[in-house]
Order: C-alpha cells, then structure tokens, then sequence
C-alpha cells in the first residue's frame, strides 16, 4: 500500500475526483480544524488545573485524530463493496465489547454510566464506534430487504435491537435513541411499507417513555430542561451555565481564548456542551456560519445519495449525513435549551478518541460513496477516434461480427 495514502494532506489523487468528493474532503478537513481549535480553547484551564498541562486533552485528542484520518484514508481508497463485506464482522465485535462493558467489574463507571472501557490509558466508548457500522449493515439489510429471506431479515432486526437495548443498558439513552433514528431513516429511505415503519416508530417512542419511568435521573433531566431555573444550583445548573455562555457572545463573540463560562461554571465544556463555548467565543455570526457549513455538508451530502444509483451506497449515504448532521444538530439544541440535555458528542468538536475515530471514519465512508458514484457515468469517444462514417472502431467490429448471422 502506498503510505501517502495515510497522509490526507498530500493524497494527489484527490484532483482526479468527483466535485462533491473532493468538497467532502475539504469541509471534513475544515470542521476538523476549527473543532480542534475550539476544543483547545474550551479545555485548556480545566487541563492545566486538574493535570498541570494545558495540553493534556489536545495531546490525547490528537491520537485520536491521527488514528482517525488513518481510517479515514483506508476507507477513501477502499472499494465501498470490500468494506461493506466487513460491516456485519465488525458490527458484531463492537457489539460484543458492548455487552463487555455490562459486566460487573469490567465496564468503567463515568459520570453514572458504565460506556467506555480501559484500555492502557485510554477510555474506549464502542458505543461510538458501533455508529458508521451500524449504519454500513442498516444500509446493506434494507438495500437488499427484497432480496433477503425472511430469516435473514428477523435476524438482522434483532441485532438491531440488541444493540440498541445494549447501549440502552449502560445507560445511553440519547446514544441509543440516535442509532435508532438512524435505522429507521435509513429503512424509510429504502422504501420499506408504512406499516413496518410506524409500528417501529411507535415501539420506539413507547421503549423510550419506559426508560425515562424507570430512571430517575432521565426524569429530572426532562423537568430541568423544562424549566432549569426552578433548581438553579442542582439539575437546571448545566443547562443555565450553557445558556448564559450562548448568550454572552453576542453578535461577534468574546474573541478566540476569551470564554469567561469555560473558566470553572459551565461543567463538561470539552465534551458535550462544547459548542456553548464555541457560540461565546466567535458570538452569533460564528454560530451562523457553523451552522452554514452543516448545510453545506448536509446538501453535499444529500446530492451524493440522489446521484449514486446502487441503492445500498444511497442508504450509505443518507446514514451518514444524518449521523454527522444530524448529531451536529442535536449537540447544539442541547446546548441552547432546545432540547433536553444529553450526552451526545458534537463530531469533529467534542474531546473523545472514539468519537474521533467514528466521525472521521463516516465521513470517509460519505466520500467514498461521493467517488463510486461519479465512476459509473458514460464517457464519450473522442472525435478522432470516430471513422468517417460515424462510428466507433468498437462499433464497427461488432458489425462485422454479426454480419454472419445477418
């Protein structure tokens, strides 16, 4: 393999690509640097007051970058079928450190949840990295529902569904409820009857309301987000925090480095609630331009999947714009009090090697989708290559081949 492959910076194979291809790339390369910039900037008090380096995230984080464009290269250079080929393997291995992480002892304890596990020095979510697979196999299953025996087909629903009742138990509501969201975006792209969708649809929310019954802290987020100021110092106090940075920032922002909220009053400012400090920092313009450049992507992402005539490469495509866009979105009506707060990453942003890893490899996968369907178009002989009669030399070979059956 020829190594500047890994190097995404220096691959000159990217001229040669199609337009939306070659856009991907750029806008992935561009989310990717203004998010690590803004994580630098949202972590580095924390970092220096809790491990005496200010660059302790921003070092972690860049392995995960580094390991990220790795996949991301592989996945931009693969033929879309040899991964695809892969999804079903891989699923059930993230799937099965999943359960891993259920078990007693094995599983680490973060903030109430037990998602991630150790490995050396570094906490692994597969939660996060199930995502671009469960999008691959979700693709792959409803591309081919006509195709496939109805054994094939209740199979594979079911480790739909064990691999959502799986992150469900650790617990991860959002994350559960996202990948949920993704299937059936996925299953209602494919063209699958009504009946299959709302019946799903409807388990769903029913599935959901008995989560949130059953645990308490889920309800009190639900009442917090409804009304934050009536627990200003207890479950209203993350969202306030978040609110109040938002609003700080004004038309233009505070300025680059310059959050105030960030200083030891917004909690978790390099994860989840990372764009509050974003919208402080660059105020309601930057915001608006984030915001653009989701459209931008979302839209690119969208004409991909119109353009590609496999279907499971459209399926492909549609999953993953609405994973980074719509997890994007998600983030973000979190951080403004729109929605109820969770514990979502904003991709490309947010501090976390898994959640690294996951988006670049999805944004791989969209781009390879970008390249495939630009390859299938008819290209045109050129003119020298015509006879005076106006036609082919391969045109005429074939006629003197049928002349015998004429």
């Amino acid at each position: 393999m020829n190594l500047r492959f890994l190097i995404p910076f220096f691959d000159t194979d990217a001229q040669d690509w199609a337009a939306e291809a070659r856009w991907l790339r750029w806008l992935t390369f561009l989310w990717l640097t203004i998010g690590l910039a803004v994580m630098f900037s949202a972590s580095f008090a924390i970092a220096d007051a809790e491990n005496g380096d200010g660059l302790y995230y921003c070092k972690r984080q860049a392995i995960g970058i580094l390991l990220g464009l790795i996949g991301f290269n592989l996945v931009v250079h693969a033929p879309l079928r040899y991964i695809l080929g892969l999804a079903d393997w891989l699923l059930l291995l993230i799937l099965g450190v999943i359960v891993v992480t259920l078990l007693p002892g094995v599983g680490t304890l973060v903030n109430g949840a037990t998602r991630w596990l150790v490995v050396g020095p570094f906490l692994v979510q597969p939660s996060e990295l199930i995502k671009p697979f469960l999008v691959l196999q979700g693709a792959r299953i409803f591309g081919q529902w006509d195709r496939l025996r109805w054994a094939v087909r209740l199979t594979w629903l079911g480790i739909f569904c064990v691999v959502l009742v799986a992150i469900l138990l650790q617990p991860n509501l959002s994350t559960a409820a996202l990948c949920g969201m993704i299937l059936w975006l996925i299953a209602l792209g494919a063209g699958l009857p009504y009946v299959y969708l709302g019946s799903t649809a409807g388990a769903g929310v029913l599935v959901a309301v008995l989560s949130i019954s059953l645990r308490s802290y889920q309800r009190r987020r639900i009442m917090s987000f409804l009304n934050p100021w009536a627990d200003p110092q207890g479950d209203g106090y993350q969202l306030i925090q978040s609110i109040l940075a938002v609003g700080s920032g004004g038309m233009w922002g505070t300025g680059f480095g310059l959050s105030q909220q960030k200083l030891f009053y917004l909690p978790i400012q390099y994860t989840d609630f990372i764009f509050a400090v974003f919208a402080e920092e660059f105020g309601f313009v930057g915001s608006l331009l984030l915001l653009v450049m989701l459209v931008a992507y979302g839209t690119l992402g969208l004409k991909v999947a119109l353009k590609t005539l496999n279907p499971v490469h459209r399926l492909v495509a549609i999953g993953i714009t609405v994973l980074m866009v719509g997890q994007s979105l998600l983030n973000i009506g979190v951080a403004t009090g729109v929605l109820p707060t969770t514990g979502l990453p904003l991709p490309l942003f947010s501090y976390g090697g898994s959640s690294m890893i996951a988006s670049l490899l999805a944004a791989g996968l969209l781009i390879r989708v970008a390249r495939e369907g630009s390859e299938a178009k008819v290209v045109p002989l050129h003119q020298e290559e015509l006879d005076r009669s106006g036609r082919s030399p391969l045109r005429r070979k074939f006629n003197r081949d049928e002349g015998a059956i004429r």
